[in-house]
């Protein structure tokens, strides 16, 4: 793969500086790339990305963003163009969109500060465009990924027409309608830069029909500039089964084992890991738990929730008054059901990986619920690790869906009450359903890894025409 460039926002590494101010590894960038990574380690591929801190430029200029037979090349934005980029149009507005999160009565507001980020955004795009162009080799292969760099692919296809390039959106996407609601220029020039890209990929064939059905709509299709419809493909990423299987075997989740055993006892535990983000639909998961307590009154005592939700875009404020409604609404459910021996909701907003795969080792229902999300690798992840024949209760609108939908039960994520019904029929599933439920689950995460993701991207980019 020495012909290979991968590009996104977040890179493979990220450091940290010590007390004397020198950068310091910091661990893996995040979870795109610690899937990567592994994939390509020893390859001689190469990795654009964004630093993300001073320690990350000060790692870049000691050299220290290469090695492993990786080569790692970071851009420096401008901070004030990167926030703007990351935080208003990526964060704020696109990721919105794609997961239909806007409360269209009161936003989005595209006003004159939302077009200084917009224009932000394009130079981030550019800025990662001129990157690639001046390191990929010729006739490369070029891997974008995600929804922070829709825009390179136009920029590409004018530096560098050789190059072989495929965008893959971690996200769904948001179809017509949903693209209406942006601006009608960056509406435009956002497809014709997807359209730009010689392939465009996503987790599912839903996300991508939703994709391509902008382009049928005749005036969004009109901005762009667009004539027909991109090349759209689907590649469902899976984890990597050696390496979750091999940290849950670890000493530091065997602790963090413990210490659960201690917090939820002989009880039955829900489970859910998630980001403290709106499209993972925790308040609905809380009030359908709460649900199951007033209507079913033999699971007060008998049953945790465990709710393992890391912080997440605190920049943003909408984000902050989310984790506060999640922490009243776990609080209130605590103080209305809990008693001097049982607290139903137990919340953890730590980023703790080893209690998080922990506890994926031990549910007996692993709630995935939501409102919309491109995969879901929680859903795929507790299956391959879990030793209690755990049911997964599964949103419809999660990516995994597609794949799980035998051996999962589906749940509509708006339906508190339908849902409070799942969480009741996994816990009283026979024993026996339960196991033959939690063998066809393994069977099928086992049946897709994130080797073979990687593959199909390869496989698409192999198709192009490469033009010198």
């Amino acid at each position: 793969m020495s012909g290979l460039v991968v590009v996104s926002n977040r890179g493979p590494l990220s450091f940290r500086q010590d007390e004397d101010g020198r950068p310091v590894p910091a661990g893996s960038g995040g979870g795109l790339a610690g899937t990567l990574r592994p994939l390509l380690t020893g390859t001689d591929a190469t990795w654009v990305a964004s630093s993300m801190n001073e320690a990350d430029r000060l790692a870049a200029e000691a050299g220290l963003m290469s090695g492993e037979g990786l080569d790692i090349v970071t851009i420096t934005p401008d901070a004030d163009v990167y926030r703007m980029a990351y935080d208003v149009v990526s964060n704020a507005t696109l990721w919105f969109s794609h997961h239909y999160l806007f409360d269209l009565p009161r936003r989005p507001r595209f006003d004159r500060h939302w077009y200084e980020a917009w224009e932000a955004y394009r130079l981030l795009n550019e800025q990662f465009a001129d990157a690639v162009a001046e390191v990929a080799p010729p006739g490369a292969v070029v891997l974008v990924q995600d929804y922070h760099l829709s825009l390179t692919g136009r920029m590409l296809a004018q530096r560098r027409r050789d190059l072989r390039t495929v965008h893959f959106h971690h996200t769904p996407f948001g179809d017509a309608h949903a693209m209406r609601v942006l601006p009608s220029a960056p509406a435009g020039e956002l497809l014709a830069g997807l359209d730009g890209f010689g392939a465009c990929g996503f987790h599912t064939a839903r996300w991508a029909a939703a994709f391509t059905s902008c382009y049928d709509d005749a005036e969004l299709a009109a901005f762009a500039g667009t004539n027909g419809r991109p090349r759209a493909f689907h590649a469902p990423l899976g984890p990597d089964p050696a390496a979750i299987v091999e940290e849950a075997s670890s000493e530091a989740v065997a602790s963090a084992r413990a210490e659960l055993d201690g917090v939820v006892g002989d009880r039955r535990l829900i489970l859910r890991v998630d980001r403290v983000e709106l499209s993972k639909n925790l308040l609905r998961g809380f009030w359908a738990f709460e649900e199951l307590l007033e209507t079913r009154p033999h699971w007060r005592g008998a049953v945790v929730l465990l709710a393992l939700a890391y912080p997440s875009r605190e920049g943003l404020a909408d984000y902050l008054a989310y984790r506060s409604e999640v922490e009243h609404t776990a609080a209130r459910i605590n103080e209305r059901w809990g008693t001097a021996d049982w607290v139903p909701v137990v919340l953890d907003v730590a980023d703790d990986r080893d209690r998080s795969v922990a506890a994926l080792t031990r549910y007996d229902v692993l709630m995935v619920n939501p409102i919309r999300d491109g995969m879901n690798l929680v859903a795929k992840e507790g299956p391959l690790v879990n030793t209690h024949d755990g049911v997964v209760v599964l949103s419809r609108e999660a990516g995994a869906w597609e794949e799980l939908h035998p051996a999962a039960v589906g749940v509509n994520p708006f339906d508190v009450t339908g849902t409070a019904a799942a969480l009741d029929l996994a816990l009283t599933m026979d024993p026996a359903q339960r196991a033959q439920r939690a063998d066809a689950l393994r069977e099928i995460v086992l049946g897709r890894t994130a080797a073979d993701w990687l593959a199909d991207l390869l496989a698409q980019a192999e198709q192009l025409p490469g033009s010198g």
